[in-house]
C-alpha cells in the first residue's frame, strides 16, 4: 500500500508495463511530472546553480549523496541544520541514494559481508561501516523526501557468480532497509539490480516487488555495459515492475539513452552530464555538444541557441562564454550549467507534450537523427 503522501498517479492514460507513459508524483514537497531528469546536487548543491535558479529553469527535483554527505558535513550537521531542504535552500522535492554506488567504486578500499560493507573514505581514509540499517538512519536524518535501500552494484564486466551474490545481498539488504525505515514523511525506494544476466534481474525485481516498495529503481547501468545492453537491461527489467508505481534509472543521462528508456516506460533519470560538461565548456544544442573553448566561437556573437529561454542564451554570447572559460573565471562554467540544465528541462518537457499528443516515436526519432547527425 502506498501513501498518498507519495503516489505516483498516471495521466490521460492508465498505467501500462511498457511504452513511454506520463505521470505525476507527489511528494511532501511538490509534484513531479513524469518523464523528469532529477539534476544532482552531490554535496547538497547542484554546483554553480542557485536554488531559485533552478526553480526558474524548469527543474522539478534534485538528488543529493549520503556517502559524501555522511564524510562532510556528517549527518547529524545535516540534521542540526534542519535537514537538506533548509540546507539546501531548495523547498522542491529531494532524492538521496544510500550511498552504495560510491563504495562499491572504491573497490580497493571495502570488504563486504553479509552484515554490510566496510572501507576507507576518500577524504582522510578513515574506516566506516556501511549497513542497510546506517544506510537508512542517514538517509532519514538527512530528511530527503526519497530514499533509496542500500545495494550491491556490480562493475562491468562481471563474473555471473559476484552479479548473483550482488543480487543475493542486495534482497537481503532491502527487506532490512525496508524494516528499518522509520518515516512516514520519506518513502524508501528499491534498487534492480543484476547486471546484463536477464534471469538475475527478473529474480531481484520480482522479489523486490514481492516487498512491495513505493517505488524501483533499475541500478547497476551507466557501468561500463553500452548502449544496446542498457537497451536490453531496461526492456528486460521494466515491465517486471508494477505499473502503478515510478521507475528511476539510475545515473543515465546521454539522449539516446534516455528517449529509448522512456519508450521502455522509464519515469525519471539522474545523471551529472548537464553540469559536468557546463563546467568544462561544453553546452547543448538542438544539433548536439558544441565545445567552447573552440577557437571558431571566438567572435561568434550568436547564444548557445537562438530559441533557448534560459538566462545564459538571453544575455551571453557563445564568444563572452568562451572569454570567460578562456580568463578562468567561475562565472563561464555557473552559465553554461544553467543552459545545459534548462536544455534538459525543455526536452523533457517536449518528451511529456508528445507523449501526450500520440507522437512520442516520431518526434522523438527526429529529435536523436538531429541531435547525433553531425556526431
Amino acid at each position: 500500500m502506498v501513501s498518498d503522501l507519495f503516489a505516483w498517479q498516471p495521466v490521460g492514460v492508465a498505467a501500462r508495463a511498457d511504452g513511454p507513459r506520463l505521470g505525476r508524483l507527489s511528494t511532501p514537497h511538490g509534484t513531479v511530472e513524469t518523464p523528469a531528469f532529477i539534476p544532482v546536487g552531490t554535496k547538497a548543491t547542484v554546483k554553480g546553480v542557485l536554488p531559485q535558479t533552478l526553480r526558474r529553469i524548469g527543474v522539478q527535483m534534485v538528488l543529493a549523496n549520503t556517502y559524501h554527505l555522511a564524510i562532510r558535513p556528517g549527518a547529524d550537521v545535516v540534521r542540526a541544520l534542519g535537514g537538506l531542504h533548509a540546507m539546501m535552500a531548495w523547498d522542491g522535492p529531494i532524492l538521496t541514494d544510500s550511498g552504495g554506488f560510491q563504495v562499491f567504486s572504491l573497490a580497493a578500499l571495502r570488504k563486504v559481508t553479509d552484515d554490510g560493507v566496510t572501507f576507507r573514505n576518500h577524504i582522510d581514509g578513515a574506516e566506516m561501516v556501511l549497513t542497510p540499517e546506517s544506510a537508512v538512519a542517514m538517509q532519514n536524518g538527512l530528511g530527503a523526501d526519497i530514499i533509496m535501500a542500500l545495494d550491491i552494484c556490480p562493475p562491468y564486466p562481471c563474473p555471473r557468480d559476484e552479479v548473483a551474490e550482488a543480487v543475493r545481498l542486495t534482497l537481503a539488504w532491502a527487506g532490512r532497509c525496508r524494516a528499518a525505515h522509520t518515516r512516514d514523511d520519506q518513502a524508501l525506494w528499491a534498487i534492480v539490480q543484476g547486471g546484463v544476466e536477464r534471469d538475475l534481474r527478473r529474480q531481484c525485481a520480482e522479489r523486490l516487488v514481492a516487498m512491495d516498495f513505493p517505488g524501483y529503481a533499475i541500478g547497476g547501468v551507466s557501468v561500463g555495459e553500452g548502449h544496446e545492453h542498457l537497451r536490453d537491461v531496461v526492456g528486460w527489467t521494466a515491465p517486471l515492475l508494477p505499473a502503478d508505481r515510478p521507475r528511476y534509472l539510475m545515473g543515465v543521462g546521454e539522449w539516446r539513452d534516455i528517449v529509448a528508456a522512456v519508450a521502455q516506460g522509464v519515469d525519471l533519470f539522474d545523471c551529472v552530464l548537464p553540469t559536468r560538461n557546463g563546467r568544462n565548456a561544453s553546452a547543448y544544442t538542438a544539433d548536439g555538444l558544441i565545445r567552447l573553448r573552440n577557437e571558431r566561437f571566438r567572435t561568434d556573437s550568436r547564444p548557445i541557441e537562438e530559441d533557448c529561454d534560459c538566462p545564459t542564451c538571453r544575455s551571453w554570447s557563445r564568444g563572452a562564454l568562451r572569454h570567460l572559460f578562456a580568463a578562468g573565471e567561475m562565472l563561464g562554467p555557473v552559465l553554461v550549467s544553467i543552459h545545459n540544465l534548462r536544455f534538459y528541462a525543455r526536452l523533457f518537457g517536449r518528451l511529456r507534450a508528445w507523449i501526450g499528443a500520440g507522437r512520442f516515436e516520431a518526434q522523438a526519432q527526429a529529435l536523436l537523427d538531429r541531435y547525433y547527425r553531425n556526431h
